[in-house]
């Protein structure tokens, strides 16, 4: 049993069935994040309505690979625990376990952020259908104090295919969806509040690589420059890039 008072996070492990406290947190702090504000500050307001007990959405956090989703998230934790806000981690193959996790948590005086991670689902997966229950409940009203933050590197979480659309029609010059895509559309209607993240440019992302060497002996340009090799080799320009390279070049 998980003593929620000293115990920040857990993580959902599937082959003991049991939530395993975290011990120790990933640093990220909200000021690391740079790039992002106005995502930051969204789902930042989003949180404290929650934590004030007022109306407050599930978040789909969806787009460009390393480019902050996961960070802000955890760093969330760091910038509220001490205001009652607690985490699990639930991996998507465990979904199936989320209406019993809940059922756990509902009643305690603890505020719950439910993350998924990496979320979305294939032609054929079905974990899907307990997490469109928690987030909007079924018989049972869905608990006031557990939110679902989920992160995607698509918006829309189920697959949606070009045939998809054949038994779609207009009438009365609406459009009215198939089955099929509004099966594919209502999984990630259920999540109120939508945040696009985008990918960086090259300032931003020398920015974040500035940030990450404050104290830098050398030039500048010769870091820049160093930087902006190291992204070309990886074709990308992001925070997780400047993170990788940080970690490389400071070794160097």
């Amino acid at each position: 049993m998980i003593d929620w008072n000293s115990t920040y996070a857990a993580i959902w492990r599937q082959r003991n069935e049991v939530l395993r406290p975290v011990v120790q947190l990933d640093s990220i702090r909200l000021n690391d994040l740079l790039g992002i504000d106005s995502q930051k500050s969204k789902i930042i307001e989003n949180t404290e309505r929650f934590l004030s007990g007022k109306p407050a959405n599930n978040a789909l956090l969806w787009g460009a690979r390393g480019t902050g989703k996961s960070s802000l998230i955890k760093a969330l934790l760091n910038a509220f625990k001490y205001q009652g806000l607690r985490m699990i981690e639930v991996d998507k193959q465990d979904l199936v376990h989320l209406p019993e996790i809940v059922d756990d948590i509902r009643e305690l005086p603890q505020w719950f952020i439910v993350y998924c991670d990496d979320l979305s689902f294939e032609t054929g997966e079905s974990q899907y259908k307990s997490l469109k229950s928690v987030l909007e409940g079924s018989l049972e009203a869905k608990p006031d104090n557990v939110l679902i933050y989920a992160t995607s590197n698509r918006r829309h979480l189920l697959p949606e295919k070009m045939n998809d659309n054949l038994n779609s029609h207009l009438e009365d010059r609406e459009i009215h969806y198939s089955d099929t895509i509004e099966e594919t559309i209502s999984l990630s209607d259920r999540f109120g509040l939508w945040l696009g993240f985008y990918p960086q440019s090259t300032e931003t992302y020398l920015d974040i690589v500035d940030a990450l060497f404050p104290n830098f002996p050398n030039d500048r340009q010769s870091l820049h420059k160093a930087a902006l090799e190291f992204a070309r080799l990886r074709a990308s320009k992001s925070g997780r890039t400047a993170k990788q390279f940080y970690q490389h070049y400071s070794n160097s």
